[in-house]
């Protein structure tokens, strides 16, 4: 067995259109296309993970056949995002003929909005130029870093996040199809992990295989994370002015679990939201407003240690004044 088919990400990467889930007026609306035999210039946008990129491999299978490959250039802006690439790859690929019954090729460019501002004012052009024997299709989680131009050639498709059944459902089904033990809980928690990203979610499941059953415990050590139950319980230890134990208890999860000041920051951010968390709404405000400063502070370089100790400290007042 191959390495990429070690991967459980692309094994179970969906081939067509009709598999592709959550995503359902963006597949109707390329089904048109396909029944036609012919599509406009395309920019897919929307978070990681939400299939973006699958879609258009799914869309260019079903217009080609198995060996659409052929006739599609595929193109990560990420590694080749300047003008030279567009200039070179891409025009030469652009402007050669196309195979007897193949009315046009693909341009594909995955992670477009990473390219520069140069490389985008020649793919304009060339949209242009070989409209008649070349498609292209861009692909960008954040398309406000299209050039506007490029943006007017195409025909935009948001993607959304991936619904928490779709997420689940599919992870069920690769467990089975691969004879996974896993809990429920687990597969919940993999979801809040994954915020919507198949991909992640995909991945965590997989590392999380490697340790056994899939339990809750087993995914959360899989990807370096506390569980919340712990980091919410440091919060209410701080709130109720139990400033020594919630410190003590600050320095086991970053020892325990390796994590860095950034990420503590990150899931105490999502735990201070959880309807777990017993406070007031007005708490809430201030909380979240100290947290997005503390967060600042240690991306800018400040001590993880010291920064944490004062949100802590902050909170331990801040549950005293509450009480008074």
């Amino acid at each position: 067995m191959s390495v990429k088919e070690l991967l459980w990400v692309e094994k179970y990467r969906p081939r067509t259109l009709s598999e592709v889930v959550n995503q359902r007026e963006v597949v109707e609306r390329l089904k048109l296309f396909v029944k036609e035999k012919n599509i406009p210039h395309l920019l897919f946008a929307g978070p990681p993970g939400t299939g973006k990129t699958t879609v258009a491999h799914a869309l260019a299978r079903e217009l080609y056949g198995e060996n659409y490959i052929q006739h599609l250039l595929e193109l990560n802006a990420s590694d080749e995002r300047g003008i030279d690439t567009i200039r070179n790859k891409v025009k030469e690929f652009a402007r050669s003929r196309t195979a007897p019954g193949i009315p046009f090729k693909i341009v594909l460019l995955d992670e477009s909005d990473n390219m520069t501002a140069d490389a985008q004012q020649a793919l304009r052009r060339l949209m242009e130029l070989y409209t008649a024997s070349t498609r292209f299709i861009l692909i960008a989680n954040y398309p406000s870093k299209i050039i506007d131009p490029l943006q007017s050639r195409c025909a935009f498709f948001r993607f959304v996040a991936l619904s928490r059944e779709d997420v689940v459902g599919r992870l069920k089904y690769i467990a089975e199809l691969e004879n996974v033990e896993y809990e429920e809980e687990a597969l919940d928690a993999i979801y809040d992990i994954s915020e919507g990203d198949m991909r992640k979610a995909i991945n965590v499941l997989q590392a999380a295989a490697s340790l056994g059953k899939v339990t809750v415990n087993s995914v959360y050590r899989a990807v370096g994370l506390a569980r919340p139950r712990e980091v919410r319980e440091m919060l209410e230890l701080a709130l109720a002015g139990k400033f020594e134990e919630a410190r003590k208890a600050l320095r086991k999860l970053m020892i325990e679990y390796g994590l860095s000041g950034e990420d503590v920051v990150k899931q105490m951010h999502r735990e201070v939201f959880s309807s777990e968390l017993k406070i007031p709404e007005e708490h809430r405000v201030l909380i979240a407003d100290y947290i997005g400063e503390i967060h600042f502070r240690i991306t800018e370089g400040s001590d993880d240690d010291i920064q944490l100790s004062a949100l802590l400290a902050w909170l331990s007042l801040l549950g005293k004044r509450a009480r008074r």
